[in-house]
């Protein structure tokens, strides 16, 4: 089988309230590998969010191992943790998360804007996605003028980018 593109080993999210720990995540053990279509499911409380944050690395208090792709995640420091997020994860929020003040293209081109992908090049992936997504006729409307499925197709086609190659 192919090497993972998220392994997680043995990880643990907890909570402190003076002597108490509270786990949300207890000794969790994950392959994902290429192709893989993965749901997470289960009641409220118990951990979904959670795991979500820790794998697109928002969330960096657990322990454990995780690798993604081919590095450690475990073993870099805060600033490496986010320059990888930036590069290799995605995320399609339950509420969007579109800002009020932007157009659908403007919503499009942060997420690019923050990977550091020159301006030309974020111009032309705009454009690739309201093709592909079929919402161009929407880039210049603001997101409280679009339906709720309007706003999830730009959350989704934000979240929508090319699978990451190998970062080493």
């Amino acid at each position: 089988m192919s090497t993972p593109l998220i392994r997680l080993r043995n990880i643990d999210r907890f909570y402190q309230t003076g002597p108490t720990r509270t786990y949300v995540l207890r000794r969790i053990d994950l392959d994902i590998h290429p192709g893989d279509f993965v749901t997470v499911m289960g009641p409220s409380g118990s951990g979904k969010s959670t795991l979500m944050n820790v794998i697109g690395m928002l969330d960096g208090a657990w322990t454990g191992e995780y690798d993604l792709l081919v590095t450690a995640v475990h073993k870099l420091n805060q600033r490496q943790r986010i320059e990888l997020n930036k590069r290799y994860i995605g995320f399609v929020f339950q509420s969007y998360h579109l800002l009020d003040d932007l157009t659908v293209a403007e919503n499009l081109d942060v997420p690019l804007f923050y990977r550091n992908i020159p301006r030309n090049e974020r111009q032309a992936l705009v454009a690739d996605a309201l093709d592909r997504f079929q919402i161009g006729g929407k880039k210049d409307l603001y997101p409280n003028q679009l339906s709720g499925g309007q706003q999830q197709l730009v959350g989704i086609a934000r979240g929508d980018r090319e699978p990451a190659t190998d970062p080493g």
